[in-house]
């Protein structure tokens, strides 16, 4: 399906000792990844200048109070929101004692100063929290108060139908548990475990919270951020299978000049729905990805600019082992369109994670895809990316060109007009 659309070459694999799940890969800061295997083990992902060229580098980091023969559930990590400094990395498992499976949550963060951002310290600066329930997704989220203030936190779902919340206690230089309904009133009471959520911060001081169940119901919230937090409206759709992916984004074309917030929601027998404009008619206007359903479960799925013309792709990930390329097309009102399938390649395992990010530091991002069986980094070609610089330096020097002449033209008219009224002024 249209080949020559695919923006990508792979320039690493790296094989793991064991297998991940759908919530083991996570960002740790700028250019770094780490990736969580079932088998205790997690490995940080970065690219090195190694004999004057830079290589991927892929090592074992050791975080403290896992033991060896735990299992990893979900990662997840965040540097703090400004002006608190430092990098948080979340990690859940459970512990096999033999006559039964305990869970617990590790948060690791180092509050020595010059040591905020240093993975090995921060690996060996652990809260250890048990836990009462299995955990799923660990996610972080900003949190904002009328001040102005900001203050990332963890969500973390489990099988017991609810949504926990871990803030930072700063002057106990910790992380606790608190109740979730004070800031996310919208996850107060769940029809059943979740397995992914979802918050975009929005205008006014709101945002838009989704969440996709395990008995299929995925639910969207319009909410007042600042405290006390208010769910302004609410709305619920269930599905036939339990949900895999809510994803919100928005979505704008620059020509038309059409902007607006929408909901992804992927489950795994049926086909990828995303529904349009969910801040203004909830999850009234829904459209198909046609074919998403063809190649097993969708397990994954991010909405980048990969083309760079400035409007969004959507990408899928899916367990029959196919990355799968969407782009809306518009038509000409700007009010309709549809979601066109443009590409897909094949991996030889099953896609379980799919990141954005600029590992490199040269300002281009890589794609970091996380199968069954290790970790893809997929590049830009660098020579259709610097055909496309070339080409728009070239539109922007015309367009300046343009301008300078049209300012000239301008300026010679202005003088001329300035010598007559000089002249008919003399004759009077």
């Amino acid at each position: 399906m249209f080949p020559d659309l695919y923006p990508f070459v792979e320039d690493s694999f790296s094989r793991f000792p064991s297998q991940s799940n759908i919530y083991g890969l996570c960002q740790a800061g700028e250019h770094q990844l780490l990736a969580a295997t079932l088998k205790g083990k997690v490995v940080s992902f970065t690219y090195q200048e190694l004999q004057q060229k830079i290589r991927p580098v892929a090592k074992e980091v050791q975080f403290t109070y896992i033991p060896v023969d735990a299992e990893i559930v979900s990662i997840d990590a965040f540097i703090k929101s400004s002006p608190k400094r430092g990098l948080v990395v979340g990690i859940t498992f459970i512990k096999d004692s033999g006559d039964k499976a305990t869970p617990f949550l590790n948060i690791y963060c180092d509050y020595e100063p010059g040591s905020e951002f240093n993975l090995e310290s921060i690996a060996q600066s652990c809260l250890n929290l048990e836990l009462q329930f299995t955990p799923f997704q660990l996610y972080h989220t900003e949190v904002q108060s009328e001040d102005g203030g900001r203050e990332t936190v963890f969500l973390l779902s489990g099988h017991d139908q609810r949504i926990h919340l871990y803030k930072e206690n700063a002057s106990l230089h910790q992380f606790e548990e608190q109740p979730v309904e004070k800031l996310f009133p919208e996850l107060k009471e769940l029809p059943s475990n979740v397995l992914w959520l979802d918050m975009l911060s929005i205008a006014e001081g709101r945002r838009l919270s989704a969440f996709g169940c395990q008995n299929g119901c995925v639910g969207l919230a319009l909410v007042k951020q600042f405290e006390p937090a208010e769910v302004l409206q609410s709305w619920r759709v269930q599905f036939d299978s339990p949900i895999s992916i809510v994803l919100l984004f928005p979505l704008t074309c620059q020509i038309l000049g059409v902007k607006g917030y929408n909901l992804l929601v992927t489950s795994t027998i049926e086909m990828a729905v995303v529904y349009r404009n969910v801040q203004e008619g909830g999850l009234s206007n829904s459209m198909c990805l046609s074919d998403s359903d063809q190649w097993d479960a969708v397990l994954c799925a991010l909405v980048i600019d990969l083309d760079f013309d400035g409007e969004k792709e959507v990408l899928l990930g899916t367990y029959g082992q196919e990355l799968l390329c969407y782009k809306f097309q518009y038509t000409a009102e700007g009010e309709d369109g549809h979601f066109q399938f443009l590409w897909r390649r094949s991996f030889k395992s099953p896609l379980l994670s799919i990141i954005y990010l600029d590992l490199t530091g040269d300002g281009l991002r890589e794609l970091a895809v996380l199968t069954l069986k290790g970790l893809h980094i997929l590049q830009h070609s660098l020579t259709s990316t610097a055909d496309l610089v070339v080409e728009r330096l070239a539109k922007r020097v015309a367009a300046r060109t343009a301008d300078s002449k049209l300012v000239l033209a301008k300026g010679q008219e202005s003088e001329e007009k300035k010598e007559d009224r000089t002249f008919h002024a003399s004759l009077n």
